[in-house]
């Protein structure tokens, strides 16, 4: 299981090759991102939670507030947390770019203090948001997916996490 973990560290959109998934796309630094608010986002906002990754998952989102979103996920398998990941949607250069960084049950951080997960935003409509290999659908206003490329040892799979609403 720890290998998992491994993975989610590399998390990336740069492959020196062009990989198509069904519902993520990679980031073209020829084309850039599209102009976007942090409004644009106000539907991730909530408690989502689904199982995945041999356990559940859980995923909050607060309201949008100074040009940002924050939101935390936790893998948790029988009564013990596996990690966690802090993540924003931050309002930057006219458009709206998504980071993260893991921790370790015991919030021992996994990247370097000033490193973050970064994952610019490709385009979004009113029900999807892409991100550099990473997109967000909203399928009702009670279900979510979340889409991640994870790459593994030269290969990348499309990894899809369910989530429902908490209420």
């Amino acid at each position: 299981m720890k290998k998992i973990f491994i993975l989610l560290l590399i998390l990336t959109g740069t492959f020196s090759y062009s990989q198509s998934f069904e519902n993520t796309v990679a980031y073209d630094s020829l084309v850039g991102s599209p102009k976007a608010t942090i409004n644009d986002f106000s539907w991730i906002e909530g408690h989502w939670k689904g199982e995945a990754m041999g356990g559940v998952i859980e995923e909050v989102w607060t309201a949008p507030l100074a040009g940002s979103m924050m939101g935390s996920f936790k893998l948790a398998e029988g009564n013990s947390v596996v990690f966690y990941e802090l993540e924003t949607l931050t309002e930057e250069d006219g458009s709206v770019i998504l980071r993260l960084k893991h921790f370790s049950a015991d919030l021992k951080g996994w990247e370097k203090q000033n490193d973050t997960v970064d994952f610019k935003l490709v385009k979004f409509s009113k029900n999807r948001a892409y991100f550099d290999e990473l997109t967000f659908e909203v399928i009702s206003d009670n279900e979510l997916n979340i889409y991640v490329v994870i790459e593994e040892e030269g290969s990348s799979e499309e990894v899809k996490f369910n989530y429902h609403r908490v209420k």
